[in-house]
């Protein structure tokens, strides 16, 4: 791969030396602008090169983890864990998907004793809080069960859905059907529950509202929990005065207790209970319910908020040394994932200096040709595994491994002053982690990587109360140099490089089966607004006091130009955009060219771009991807740079003018069904202003080719003349085939028959040339030849 960046670089070089001798075309104006374009793509993709220039892979040697670790008696070394799940509204994050979330956590193959789990529920809701409920009542007989039969995946959806399933690993083959079908019939008893959970709670609080009293107004619109005598603390369903979303007190509730030190096996089969679990470990981990308190005034700062005060309350409840976040709709598709994980974090060479273990994003219902790039394998498959050789990846905000000292702002040992007492004094002070004493005692013990199972927390319900409130962290560093980073839409990047920037290192960890699956937008809408978001957050990155080029000398070089690649690439689209709309010159009078003599222009552009494709060879043959993962890429990269990132960069403008920026939707998951159901959602058409753009350049192209076709039949070109336009009408053709996804997007069901769309191209382009011809006589202008270049 070297060999061919360095011949690539040697032809640009010479490229931009002949440009600049040969000032050469019919308008400079747009000579300059092409060559600063030119330019800066050369930069840029330079830039991208250099950071995929040692490549690392790293395997997970579990079985060696197992031989050092796991004792004979069943015990283990492991260390502690705390695991982080969030998620905010069950209408845009269905329950289905949260609660499956939970149970793969809850049977994943890690010592029950050494982690806990800890659930964020944003919105305060009871609908979560009691499916939290159901879930871990579920969780009495599915855990055990995937133990007892060593099932993959553990989530019971994905599990119960699955087409194939590998060679059966568990101990007892003969009882698996019976056991299997049994649990299949309880899972559907399960989500039957879960589906009928928000009528139910509806229907007891207008009863107790009824029984209450309905005259009294404090009682009139009330939420109320199971046992009909308790209100709801949290958000209600008919909003109240501190009780709607926004505005709510904290709510923590320990829904599953630490687990005992030593196995309890379980329950042997009976007529009540048919399944028999009498040689299984039923024990399950400690799983806590957190619903933060919210307050008008306060800026909340969303999931990095969140993950911030389960920080606070896992370190005075557990305090594990290692730390794992989730989004609702992600769960553990491989269950020794969190064992992957720890061997980088406890290994001998660099652990120690290791932040955290990122995982490759994967997804379920994605259509089979990820029209939409969903998966985006260019970048966790060949980007991340070219920082990997680096300083590591990017955090990328799901399925990822912190260590919880670097979180607290702690530097990795290799930069570590002589005078440890000296440095933890100044780290471990009130004014920077807040007023609870608790909290800061429990840093030490997070830092010595405690692998004995904790004594049950001692702490008081009013400093566990008073580390969510909303007050806690004013005057202190949460949300800038403590915990997750704030006020950046992309706070998952910004937080990975704030670690870096301290001189951390992180891991990218793949592994077969794929650790963690999740929900991803394809619906084409959905996948715009979640790219606006990444592409406005990148851009606020740059332009704050966490922007790469600022950094010390504790960030790698390297390093550092990547992340000013990740923060700057929406740029781009200023130049593209003027690439896209030169086609409209077709329209002009005269020969047009923007580089002479376009011979040797042609030559220099036809051997770059031959280069930049064998280079793209090279990446999909290490990084093990395929031809249609890279074209995808190219696509979606395309897609973004004529609708997308133009907002991304008209956000950032307003924000510098002291504006209010463009506001970021959150991506909305849709519950589905069947196979059919599932794709559904790829073939709704919902209108946006983002969509207007990119339509406007495909209209632009298509006229070309239209333009090129009437004044080829009006001015009987030659054949010479003809090869001369089809050299500039090439790119209009690349351009049609780069936006071929967005095309069928606007489609809707009529992209199910793809050549509809070939059809309705080939007829645009016979009417624009048909235009043309019957206007030509009436407008002169349009009777000359253009060659665009």
């Amino acid at each position: 791969p070297r060999l061919t960046y360095s011949h690539q670089v040697i032809v640009v070089i010479l490229f931009f030396t002949w440009r600049m001798r040969h000032r050469d075309s019919d308008a400079m104006w747009l000579w300059w602008i092409s060559v600063v374009g030119d330019l800066w793509f050369g930069v840029t993709w330079l830039l991208n090169q250099i950071t995929k220039l040692r490549p690392r892979k790293c395997v997970p040697s579990i079985s060696v983890l197992r031989d050092h670790l796991d004792q004979p008696d069943g015990g283990s070394d492991l260390p502690l864990l705390d695991v982080f799940i969030n998620t905010v509204d069950p209408v845009d994050e269905p329950m289905l998907y949260t609660m499956n979330s939970i149970l793969s956590i809850l049977a994943t193959d890690y010592p029950v004793e050494k982690y806990a789990t800890y659930f964020s529920d944003d919105g305060g809701s009871l609908v979560h809080y009691e499916g939290l409920q159901l879930a871990a009542e579920f969780a009495a007989s599915w855990v055990p069960f995937c133990r007892k039969h060593c099932v993959e995946p553990r989530a019971p959806e994905s599990y119960f859905w699955a087409k194939m399933r590998g060679e059966y690993a568990g101990s007892a083959p003969k009882e698996f059907l019976d056991d299997h079908r049994r649990m299949r019939a309880a899972y559907e008893e399960f989500k039957a529950r879960l589906d009928g959970l928000s009528a139910a709670i509806e229907q007891r609080s207008e009863a107790c509202n009824r029984a209450n009293g309905k005259d009294k107004e404090e009682c009139a619109n009330a939420t109320w929990m199971a046992d009909g005598s308790t209100q709801w603390q949290g958000t209600w369903i008919k909003p109240a005065k501190g009780h709607r979303k926004g505005h709510h007190p904290a709510i923590l509730q320990v829904m599953l207790d630490q687990p005992s030190k030593d196995p309890e096996l379980g329950m042997a089969a009976s007529s009540d209970h048919p399944l028999d679990f009498s040689a299984v470990d039923a024990r399950l981990p400690m799983l806590v319910y957190i619903a933060r308190e919210k307050r008008p005034g306060y800026d909340h700062q969303k999931k990095a908020g969140a993950m911030n005060v389960q920080l606070r309350v896992s370190a005075l409840l557990s305090n594990a040394p290692f730390i794992i976040n989730f989004d609702g709709d992600h769960y553990v598709n491989n269950s020794q994932a969190f064992r992957a994980a720890i061997c980088f974090m406890l290994d001998p060479r660099d652990g120690a200096d290791t932040a955290f273990v990122q995982f490759p994003q994967r997804f379920d219902d994605v259509d089979p040709t990820d029209r939409y790039c969903n998966h985006n394998r260019m970048f966790f498959d060949a980007t991340l595994l070219g920082l990997n050789g680096i300083q590591g990846p990017s955090f990328v905000g799901t399925g990822c491994m912190f260590r919880r000292v670097a979180l607290y702002s702690a530097d990795p040992p290799r930069w570590r002053p002589d005078d440890a007492k000296e440095a933890k004094a100044s780290r471990y002070r009130p004014n920077m982690f807040g007023k609870s004493t608790s909290f800061i005692n429990s840093m030490p013990a997070a830092a010595n990587q405690e692998r004995s199972v904790p004594s049950p927390a001692t702490v008081g319900e009013a400093e566990l109360a008073d580390a969510m409130t909303c007050a806690y962290e004013d005057g202190t560093e949460w949300g800038n140099d403590v915990g997750w980073v704030y006020n950046i839409a992309t706070e998952d990047v910004v937080t990975g490089f704030r670690l870096h920037r301290t001189g951390w290192r992180s891991t990218y960890c793949a592994m077969e089966p794929d650790a963690f699956r999740g929900t991803a937008p394809i619906n084409l809408t959905e996948r715009l607004y979640q790219i606006l978001r990444w592409s406005g957050g990148s851009l606020e990155m740059f332009f704050s006091r966490f922007c790469p080029l600022l950094a010390g000398r504790r960030l790698h070089p390297m390093q550092r130009v990547a992340y000013i690649n990740m923060t700057t690439y929406p740029v781009s689209t200023f130049f593209i955009c003027m690439y896209y709309l030169y086609p409209v010159m077709w329209l002009f009078q005269g020969e047009f060219y923007i580089q002479r003599p376009f011979q040797t222009f042609a030559l220099f552009v036809v051997v770059i771009i031959a280069t930049v494709e064998l280079i793209g060879m090279v990446e999909i043959r290490w990084a093990g991807l395929t031809l249609l993962d890279w074209v995808r890429n190219e696509q979606f990269y395309i897609i973004g740079t004529t609708g997308v990132y133009p907002m991304a960069m008209l956000h950032i403008l307003l924000r510098s003018l002291g504006i209010k920026g463009v506001s970021f939707k959150l991506t909305a998951k849709k519950l589905t069904g069947g196979a059919r159901e599932r794709l559904a959602e790829l073939y709704d058409v919902q209108w946006v202003p983002l969509l207007v753009p990119t339509v406007v350049v495909m209209a632009v192209n298509v006229a070309a080719i239209g333009a090129a076709a009437g004044k080829a039949i009006v001015e009987r070109w030659s054949a010479a003349q003809v090869a001369g336009a089809a050299s500039g009408l090439v790119f209009n053709v690349w351009m049609l085939l780069l936006l071929y996804p967005f095309a069928l997007g606007i489609m809707g069901r009529w992209s199910k028959r793809p050549y509809i769309l070939f059809i309705v191209l080939v007829t645009a382009v016979a009417a624009t040339a048909s235009m043309y011809v019957a206007l030509a006589g009436s407008l002169p202008y349009l009777h000359s030849g253009i060659k665009l270049v």
